[in-house]
């Protein structure tokens, strides 16, 4: 498979947000404290990713972005960009979990239409932008394909077409390539920063890979152990995402401040 080079857009401080966690905290049962006063502000079309130890918060904080869970104290801020006193409706946050949670008696585009055939959107609607976003994702010709007749790799795929067919502005993607041998994780980093450029959303990605979040993103928040907080916001320079860039100076010295951070 010959990879495209990517060149990562420029981040800058005047973007508007499209996220603000405002000091939230998570307690469980009164006595586990898995958040402490978490603070991020997420500008509008970055790539961000939470590296951290494990149990440090991570799926928390995305669990209450997404709206499945409510924070203990302080607040999530979703803002639509064009109007900054309008929040962004729970609708518009795709998520993309740990495995691709896939109904194996339903074909592979049913599965991917499965948030719109729950909205009560028409079939043929339904079905043509599955195909869509199978095509975005590389899986075009396995429209009638089950689950177990597919790879991880493209299982991962169809979840993540799942995640888009909404087209939703902010995108969550926990642990998405964890289980995966390092090949097909390679080849879906291209394939996920394609469509991260060619649909200018903004997507939050936790990994406990250095290496991945440091190849992925514009931002990487670093996170303590329990109870998480961040400690450190680090800005990835645009570089052009190509197998020679995991080589460079730039790679190797980002890669080595981050795992500073983590043993702090």
């Amino acid at each position: 498979m010959e990879l495209a080079t990517l060149e990562m857009k420029e981040s800058t401080k005047e973007q508007s947000s499209i996220l603000r966690i405002n000091n939230v905290s998570k307690i469980y049962n009164e006595t586990i404290t898995a958040l402490s006063e978490v603070n991020l502000d997420i500008p509008e079309g970055e790539f961000v990713s939470f590296v951290g130890p494990s149990g440090c918060g991570k799926s928390t904080i995305f669990k209450i972005i997404a709206g499945l869970s409510e924070p203990t104290s302080g607040k999530i801020e979703m803002v639509s960009p064009s109007q900054q006193e309008k929040t962004i409706d729970r609708n518009e946050v795709g998520f993309v979990f740990q495995h691709a949670t896939l109904l194996p008696w339903k074909s592979v585009l049913d599965n991917v239409a499965l948030p719109l055939e729950l909205k009560g959107v028409p079939k043929k609607e339904r079905q043509e932008r599955g195909k869509e976003v199978l095509g975005m994702v590389g899986l075009e010709g396995y429209e009638k394909a089950l689950p177990r007749q597919l790879s991880g790799g493209m299982q991962m795929r169809v979840s993540i077409a799942r995640s888009l067919i909404a087209k939703p502005k902010l995108l969550l993607m926990d642990e998405p390539f964890g289980a995966l041998d390092e090949m097909t994780r390679q080849n879906l980093h291209y394939e996920l920063l394609k469509i991260w450029k060619r649909t200018g959303m903004t997507v939050l990605f936790i990994t406990h890979n250095v290496f991945e979040s440091v190849f992925l993103s514009t931002k990487i928040a670093v996170m303590s152990a329990r109870p998480g907080r961040i400690t450190n916001v680090f800005d990835v320079p645009p570089y052009e995402r190509d197998d020679s860039f995991r080589s460079t100076a730039e790679f190797s010295h980002l890669v080595g401040e981050i795992s500073k951070g983590l043993q702090h």
